[in-house]
């Protein structure tokens, strides 16, 4: 029985780089997914909810395939930190965040388009930041450009010199792809690892 073909419902270069750590071999597609949150919605449940809808998305029109979807919301007191866009905004969440944690729900699905399973996980992390001084985050900002980074850092980057410590279970969900869920998902689906 031939492989499924293995499809990333993303057009995140973050996401596409962890991908390769476990497979060669996989499309990438644009889910084009309403990310509006809804009313009272937790950021967990958005992450998931959001992760679904992106592998659902991605998958339409695929018959043989396992369609990967993954969601990421940042969580500063119970307020979401979305993707700043602009050094402004980047500066303003960081500055939020300094000597304070910052929760991270990091949602994976994987959808079996030949049975429409949905297999599914929820990471959660906690970074806690240490006091940064004005002078720290503009040279960040400047130097990193974390503009489409949820919580306005690149932890793979110059924004681990930001933290006092990261507690989660998976280093690699919070870059954006929990790839030890993700395995084992995999796995669950028939895909021999590694």
């Amino acid at each position: 029985m031939s492989q499924p073909t293995l499809v990333l419902g993303s057009t995140s270069r973050y996401r596409a780089e962890l991908l390769r750590r476990v497979v060669a071999d996989f499309e990438q597609r644009a889910p084009g997914t309403d990310e509006t949150p809804l009313a009272d919605e937790t950021p967990r449940d958005r992450a998931l909810r959001l992760a679904i809808a992106k592998a659902r998305a991605a998958a339409e029109g695929l018959d043989d395939a396992l369609v990967i979807g993954s969601d990421q919301v940042a969580e500063l007191s119970g307020a979401v930190l979305d993707k700043p866009g602009t050094a402004q905004r980047a500066r303003e969440q960081l500055s939020a965040s300094s000597g304070h944690e910052v929760h991270f729900h990091t949602a994976l699905c994987l959808h079996d388009t030949r049975s429409g399973e949905d297999r599914v996980h929820v990471d959660h992390t906690v970074v806690k930041f240490r006091s940064l001084g004005t002078d720290e985050i503009d040279r960040y900002i400047e130097r990193e450009q974390p503009l489409d980074c949820a919580g306005s850092f690149k932890c793979e980057g110059l924004g681990i010199s930001l933290f006092e410590r990261i507690d989660n279970e998976d280093p690699s969900a919070l870059i954006g792809l929990p790839l030890i869920a993700l395995s084992r998902l995999l796995r669950e689906a028939g895909i021999a690892l590694p």
